[in-house]
């Protein structure tokens, strides 16, 4: 048998050629790879799209899709003039058992951040007497609530408390990063069930809690806290600025993104 010449590539050498790429979600695919295999660390910045076009013998075009597409699935966020950088993976969840937002970030390597910008008490509504079975016009709780990634204001929270509840939250302090947790040493484990996902306009207060313009698109999470055995904890509505966070339904499963 005759062996293989030096400048003959072989089939297991390590530095053979990529295949070139079919379309911008082959270039996504391996670009997820190697940040899986801890090539490109969290925080760190990935290659210009100049240099992955070359590397994998695509259009910048064809890079500019795949890193939307790794921005889409959490891997990767855009910097302005910074090219993008390695984020934590996103969190996958079932739209009837959704992590709250401090559990996302974290699980993400994110740090979470909240303020109560407002705490009052007013008369239900039919449909909150209703869903929380009690009288119409009982006083609830209610809070609004900034949120925060890495301190980017990204979110508004608005929750409307169920009275068997309410005295945990009145002793929690405006800083609070997670009333989930909080509740849970109270001795309240929670769910979340029944999530609706729609566009909404900003409102004034929005616009001013966001720093955006009023009537800008926002991304609107209405939501149904509830414990395990069923027991309504909590009418939500968060509101995220609409180039912060991004929602994908794949295969049941709801995907939330910072992008």
């Amino acid at each position: 048998m005759t062996a293989p010449s030096p400048d003959e590539p072989s089939g297991n050498d390590d530095t053979e050629a990529r295949r070139a790429p079919e379309s911008y979600r082959d270039v996504a695919a391996d670009l997820r790879r190697r940040i899986d295999q801890g090539e490109f660390p969290i925080g760190s910045r990935l290659p210009s799209e100049v240099t992955l076009a070359a590397e994998y013998g695509v259009s910048r075009r064809r890079v500019r899709d795949a890193m939307a597409g790794l921005a889409r699935q959490g891997y990767a966020i855009p910097r302005p003039r910074g090219g993008w950088v390695v984020q934590g993976r996103h969190q996958t969840q079932g739209f009837d058992h959704m992590q709250s937002f401090a559990q996302w970030a974290e699980g993400g390597g994110r740090v979470p951040g909240g303020l109560v910008t407002a705490r009052e008490r007013r008369p239900a509504t039919a449909q909150e007497a209703r869903v929380l079975a009690i009288r119409l016009g009982e006083p609830l709780l209610r809070f609004t609530r900034v949120r925060t990634l890495e301190g980017r204001v990204v979110m508004i929270e608005r929750s409307t408390w169920a009275t068997w509840v309410s005295h945990v939250i009145d002793e929690m302090p405006d800083d609070i990063v997670s009333t989930t947790a909080a509740l849970a040493d109270a001795g309240i484990r929670v769910t979340s069930g029944n999530h609706r996902i729609e566009a909404v306009a900003a409102s004034k207060e929005d616009a001013e809690l966001l720093g955006v313009r009023r009537s800008s698109p926002l991304l609107q999470v209405s939501r149904l806290t509830t414990t395990r055995e069923g027991r309504v904890v909590e009418l939500g509505v968060d509101r995220y600025r609409a180039e912060a966070i991004a929602f994908e339904v794949m295969a049941g499963d709801a995907i939330r993104t910072l992008i």
